[in-house]
């Protein structure tokens, strides 16, 4: 059994499925509900893919929280997509230059992207 929530794949998560470990299609998991054989779950996933479709794929729960398996011949194994980490607010005491707290833009930096001219 998987310890943390941050390492559990659950409903509402984004995965990626590896095909032959080689990364093939983002799925968000749409729902895990128990299936008719003890220790199986039907799993429905929404392939994001064009067009997304919903697909149903009964698994046991270490599959779905990592742990290789076939289906069909064919390799597969689901991986958690980790959350890029949410940016750092400034500290509270800090002000602009007018006195004034600074907004959510204030901090970010403007790169410029230089076109070649003709």
């Amino acid at each position: 059994m998987v310890s943390s929530r941050e390492e559990m794949n659950l409903e509402g998560d984004v995965v990626l499925i590896y095909t032959h470990d080689q990364p093939s299609v983002y799925a968000r998991i749409e729902t895990i509900e128990p299936d008719v054989k003890k220790d199986w779950y039907q799993v429905t996933l929404l392939m994001l893919t064009i067009p997304a479709r919903n697909v149903t794929w009964i698994l046991r729960e270490e599959y779905v929280q990592g742990a290789p398996f076939t289906m069909g011949g064919q390799p597969l194994r689901i991986e958690g997509v980790k959350r890029a980490p949410r940016a750092v607010p400034s500290s509270e005491g800090e002000k602009t230059p007018g006195g004034k707290k600074p907004g959510p833009q204030a901090s970010a930096k403007v790169i410029p992207l230089n076109r070649p001219k003709p």
